[in-house]
C-alpha cells in the first residue's frame, strides 16, 4: 500500500482511541470549553498523540541515520546533515496526515473549527528547529554509542507520560506543573490543543522562550554534528 500507510494507520488508532476512551471506559476530559462542551478523551488524546509522535519518531530514527548510510560516509562527498533534514521531513509529513484526520474530527465534536488554527505554523516552527537538534545530536552519537537507540527509545517513552497527553496540566499541584514544562512536548502540546480545540491563542511569552531555547537546541545539535564528523569513516 506504500504512502498509504501514512494514511490508514491514524485513521485505525483514531477509530480505537473513540471506541475504547469513549464508548468503553467512557473518559471525559477535566476541562470544558468555553461554552460548557464535555471534550470527548479520544479527541485530546489524539492531538497529543499528533505532537508526541514526531519527538519520538526522532528520537527512534536518528541514532541509525549514519548506520544506515555507511555509503554515503565512505564512497561519496555527501553532506550528511541532510539525513537529519529528511527524516524530519518524514516525521512532518506523517503529522500533516494526522493533522487532516484531527481537523474533521474536531468539526465533529465542536461543529465549527476554531479560527486560531492560523497560529499552527508559528507554534510549529520551534518545535521542528528544536526536533532538528535533536536528530543532528542523536545521529552523530549513535555512531560512536550503539546502545544510544535504546536509550532514546525508552526516553521517548518517558516523554510520553511525563507530559500533557493524557491528562491537563491543571489538574497537577503548582509544584509539578513547572516539572512537566520542563518536557520539550508539553509547551507544544498545550499550546497546540488551545489553538486547535479551545480557539486560545497561544502564551506569547512561553512562545518566545520556547523558541529561543528551540534555536539553542538546533545550534548545538548542528555544532557537535560537525565537529564528530570527522571521525565517522574510522568507526562505521
Amino acid at each position: 500500500m506504500g504512502v498509504l500507510w501514512s494514511l490508514v494507520t491514524p485513521i485505525l488508532m483514531l477509530g480505537i482511541y473513540t471506541f475504547v476512551f469513549s464508548y468503553v471506559f467512557k473518559a471525559r476530559w477535566a476541562v470544558q470549553t468555553s461554552d460548557g462542551t464535555i471534550l470527548n478523551f479520544a479527541l485530546m488524546l489524539f492531538s497529543g498523540l499528533l505532537i508526541h509522535g514526531m519527538i519520538a519518531d526522532i528520537l527512534v530514527r536518528s541514532p541509525r541515520l549514519i548506520l544506515d548510510n555507511v555509503n554515503f560516509v565512505k564512497k561519496v562527498v555527501f553532506p550528511l546533515e541532510i539525513l537529519s533534514w529528511i527524516a524530519l521531513l518524514s516525521t512532518l509529513f506523517n503529522f500533516i496526515i494526522g493533522f487532516m484526520l484531527l481537523l474533521g474530527f474536531v468539526y465533529w465534536e465542536l461543529q465549527h473549527i476554531p479560527v486560531t488554527i492560523l497560529w499552527l505554523p508559528v507554534i510549529l516552527l520551534p518545535f521542528l528547529f528544536m526536533l532538528m537538534g535533536i536528530s543532528w545530536l542523536l545521529a552523530s552519537l549513535g555512531v560512536y554509542i550503539r546502545d544510544i537507540q535504546q536509550i532514546s527509545g525508552t526516553l521517548a517513552t518517558f516523554l510520553l507520560f511525563l507530559s500533557p497527553v493524557f491528562y491537563s496540566v491543571t489538574i497537577l499541584p503548582e509544584s509539578l506543573r513547572m516539572l512537566i514544562y520542563l518536557n520539550p512536548v508539553s509547551f507544544v502540546v498545550e499550546a497546540f490543543r488551545n489553538i486547535i480545540i479551545f480557539g486560545l491563542t497561544p502564551d506569547l511569552k512561553g512562545l518566545l522562550a520556547y523558541s529561543m531555547v528551540s534555536l539553542a537546541v538546533a545550534f548545538f545539535g548542528f555544532i557537535v554534528f560537525q565537529k564528530m564528523r570527522r571521525g565517522f569513516a574510522d568507526v562505521v
